[in-house]
């Protein structure tokens, strides 16, 4: 059964591109092969919200995946941890 995941977060006014990079280049691979798939993800005009759709449908459960997906060595060199 697929999980889904809506993630909303503030970013710092004026480093909107930058985390987006970041989250393009660092998170989003990491992210796939860990089993999740990013449905979606855009930011809301006006404001500093970056929105995103995060799903699994693996032999784990969401929870169980995303523990993994945190616990990876990779995610934790992750500096500074943009989400």
């Amino acid at each position: 059964m697929t999980t889904s995941q809506l993630r909303e977060y503030t970013v710092k006014p004026g480093e909107m591109a930058a985390w987006i990079d970041e989250w393009r280049s660092r998170i989003v691979p990491l992210r796939l092969k860990h089993g999740f798939k990013v449905v979606g993800a855009w930011t809301v005009d006006g404001t500093d919200q970056f929105v995103w759709i995060v799903s699994y449908d693996g032999s784990k459960s969401f929870q169980e995946a995303d523990a993994a997906y945190y616990q990876s060595p990779e995610r934790k060199a992750i500096d500074p941890d943009p989400a």
